[in-house]
């Protein structure tokens, strides 16, 4: 059993007073040893962190009597080291950033769908599922017969949804994301654009796939995750995927097998669009990397997860 545990967790509340929040979670983290990011905002809370088992529990415990959010659900999985370089309690407009002020999931969202019922909704030829995760999330796995709306960012969501579906035509809409955080969200909007029954994945794929046993499973391939550990599979084990140093694209095996693939360099997603000098800059890079590991040490370079939790 590893030593280090993984939790992930978000909670839409209102937080009017999450500014004088932030150093007390801080304090609450560094004490236990916890690595990882939380954002704070007035619409909740978002955080992956990571730790020693009792340390990692006992944080946790502090963080929902800090918040006041006694209910607030983790989803834990585990790494084989630690996933993250440094731990960062960071203040936000949004938890999940959507771009639309109107949307609000304190008040009104679509109806959750617990992972054991959620095959038989998707498998509804009537209901339209959508992946709300961004189009390189979704090119390493996805459940089946989801649709890919190919955002760059969860910001660009709305525009998809008013360019591609109609309340009057598409009357069931279920969604999913990586921990629920950003469904949710998407639930909300879309009741505001006047789509009437939607629903969404309760605890996102990581729940899916540390619920559902894997022969009962639609879902294919690997999903990711915004920290060291790239991507994780059925009952959230270790998964085959790397991260371009050059891009952040995850990157599947048949990915690393392309002669555009370079080890901390570039892969098949940017390498024609690198210059010289970047290549050659993260040559270097690399080098370091490989000097540091041939002596027991770690490179320390920007973390995987520099924009913070997902979900």
């Amino acid at each position: 059993m590893s030593e280090i545990h993984v939790a992930a967790f978000y909670q839409f509340a209102r937080l009017p007073q999450y500014r004088e929040l932030q150093p007390r979670l801080q304090a609450a983290c560094d004490e236990n040893g916890i690595k990882g990011i939380v954002l704070l905002a007035p619409e909740g809370i978002n955080g992956t962190i990571a730790g020693a088992p009792d340390a990692l529990h006992r944080a946790i415990d502090q963080i929902r009597e800090i918040t006041g959010l006694k209910d607030l659900d983790t989803k834990l999985s585990h790494a084989e080291t630690m996933p993250f370089l440094r731990m960062k309690v960071r203040l936000k407009t949004e938890i999940v950033t959507i771009g639309d002020t109107g949307v609000d999931p304190t008040a009104r969202v679509g109806t959750y769908v617990e992972p054991e019922d959620w095959n038989a909704l998707i498998s509804d030829p009537d209901v339209v599922v959508i992946d709300t995760r961004n189009a390189y999330e979704y090119a390493i796995g996805t459940f089946r017969n989801a649709i890919d709306p190919q955002t760059k960012s969860f910001g660009e969501f709305p525009s998809y949804v008013r360019q591609n579906l109609d309340p009057a035509k598409h009357k069931k809409i279920a969604m999913f994301c990586t921990g629920g955080i950003r469904c949710e969200k998407a639930s909300s909007f879309m009741l505001n654009e006047g789509f009437e029954e939607v629903y969404h994945l309760n605890g996102g794929i990581l729940k899916y796939l540390e619920r559902v046993p894997q022969a009962m499973s639609l879902w294919d391939g690997a999903c990711f995750v915004f920290d060291q550990r790239v991507a994780v599979g059925h009952g959230l084990e270790l998964a085959d995927v790397a991260t371009c140093f050059g891009c952040r694209a995850p990157l599947t095996v048949e990915d690393r097998q392309s002669a555009d693939y370079e080890r901390g360099v570039s892969c098949p997603h940017c390498a024609a669009t690198m210059s010289e000098e970047q290549k050659a800059s993260a040559r270097e890079r690399q080098r370091q990397v490989d000097l540091a590991e041939a002596r027991g040490k770690v490179h320390l370079g920007p973390p995987v997860a520099a924009n913070g939790p997902q979900g």
